[in-house]
């Protein structure tokens, strides 16, 4: 589903499916999605994928961030077993325990 945002630009509506332990959005009839852990008093992303049919529109992104933000109001740590949300968290100022992320290729399965 579109939504517009507060400048008129068309936006993605992510949604929380706790039992599959993700947060998705369907873009076009497409689904992306990222896959997450809790475990310990952390939150880790696991898995995200954006298909390429609605690729290049921040939807990762916005995937990373709405799950992060859900473990912030959850109180729960940010890890990053996929690649993409380690760049993410680096690039937002997120500090994960040294090496993590740095050292997979791939997102874990």
């Amino acid at each position: 589903m579109i939504t517009m945002s507060e400048d008129n630009k068309p936006s993605v509506e992510i949604q929380h499916d706790p039992e599959a332990c993700r947060f998705f959005t369907v873009v076009d009839g497409v689904t992306a999605f990222a896959k997450y852990l809790v475990n310990e008093g952390t939150i880790d992303i696991r898995h995200t994928i954006v298909p390429k049919e609605i690729g290049g529109r921040g939807i990762a992104s916005k995937l990373v961030a709405a799950v992060y933000k859900w473990g912030d109001e959850q109180n729960l740590e940010p890890r990053a077993s996929c690649s993409y949300a380690a760049l993410w968290c680096k690039r937002h100022g997120i500090d994960l325990p040294q090496n993590e992320g740095e050292e997979q290729a791939s997102c874990a399965l």
